[in-house]
């Protein structure tokens, strides 16, 4: 099937076919990622242990006596295929998301096609930006809280010494991206609501207050199980939160000046049939 955008009505059977032909472009996609994130595993793994790195500097540790281990034989491998899929993941994004689109434009109009577009672009945007805090600045500051937690040997103590395991590690600064990751879509969720009328920016200042508790709760589920965990994602979505109140306001504002154009665009071309 042409890889054509095409605005008809379809049968159920050749939806089914479009659908399996954008699947398939999909999982080759994420499967050529794969291989070549499998290739260079190792390099991926090492770029996300920088972070730690940065963590035991701040701690005042020597980074050359600092190791990941793993403690059974076919740990390690696993851990590579992990950072494989999630890298192919990433890479695929773009390919996944634009057969999504062409899957679902057949059925939007000219103007639905115009204004979804904006969204796909800034959702991947907006993830990088969620996944760039984390890598930057909020996995050394949690790494570098855990290995405070160390305790050095002393007359009549024992030394308690932070040995990661690398998929611990690696499962953990996942969990990381994926969390800000998904919740730096928020202005993008609430932002389309609000263009189909389901949510006002009145709405959404007036339930403020349970949001708050809300991204409290939510930061809880998704982070580790530590306050600075918790605190580091409850207060950007509190943040993110009220972007999205700012963004609902201009989607109303922007309609509202639509819908007075109209009638003085209807009133000059009357005004020229006459």
């Amino acid at each position: 099937m042409s890889g054509d955008i095409e605005d008809k009505p379809q049968p159920l059977l050749e939806h089914l076919v479009e659908l399996r032909t954008r699947l398939m472009w999909s999982l080759g996609a994420f499967f050529v990622a794969f291989l070549v994130c499998f290739f260079f595993a190792k390099d991926l793994f090492n770029f996300l242990v920088v972070p730690y790195k940065w963590a035991v500097t701040w701690a005042d540790m020597d980074v050359t006596k600092s190791e990941l281990i793993y403690t059974a034989p076919q740990e390690f491998f696993f851990t590579q295929v992990k950072v494989a899929m999630f890298g192919a993941l990433v890479i695929a994004f773009p390919v996944i998301a634009s057969q999504l689109y062409k899957f679902v434009a057949p059925g939007l109009y000219k103007n639905e096609r115009a204004a979804f577009l904006p969204f796909l672009v800034a959702s991947p945007i907006l993830f990088l930006m969620g996944a760039a805090l984390v890598y930057f600045f909020f996995t050394p500051m949690v790494m570098w809280f855990f290995l405070a937690m160390q305790q050095a040997p002393e007359e009549g103590e024992m030394a308690i010494s932070l040995l990661p395991r690398v998929s611990e590690y690696l499962s953990l600064i996942m969990t990381l991206v994926l969390s800000f990751g998904l919740v730096f879509q928020l202005p993008v969720v609430t932002t389309l609501l609000a263009r189909v009328g389901l949510l006002t920016s009145d709405w959404l200042r007036d339930k403020r207050k349970f949001a708050i508790v809300i991204a409290f709760v939510v930061a809880a589920v998704l982070t580790p199980p530590d306050p600075l965990s918790q605190i580091g994602l409850a207060l950007p979505t509190i943040l993110l939160y009220e972007i999205s109140i700012y963004a609902a306001r201009l989607v109303e504002r922007k309609r509202a000046e639509e819908a007075l154009a109209e009638p003085a665009a209807s009133d000059l071309a009357d005004t020229d049939e006459v």
